[in-house]
């Protein structure tokens, strides 16, 4: 059996929605990051940070999906 036949459409739907509005945040927190004016090396270390941040929850969100995620929120 695949991967796709396991999932359910309302789980994929739940992920879909939850990406979308981490998306959000995220996006709002980079341009606050900007919008605020760090100095340099600071700056370098908060994009990092946020940008580590984010691929560790699209990893869990993903995850999450096959029944396996990093951190369970629940």
């Amino acid at each position: 059996m695949t991967l796709l036949a396991q999932i359910s459409g309302s789980s994929l739907i739940n992920v879909v929605i939850w990406l979308i509005v981490a998306g959000v945040v995220w996006w709002l927190l980079n341009w606050l990051i900007d919008y605020i004016g760090i100095p340099q090396p600071f700056h370098k270390v908060a994009k990092v940070i946020l940008a580590i941040v984010a691929v560790l929850i699209v990893i869990n969100a993903l995850l999450a999906l096959t029944g396996h995620p990093l951190v369970n929120w629940r």
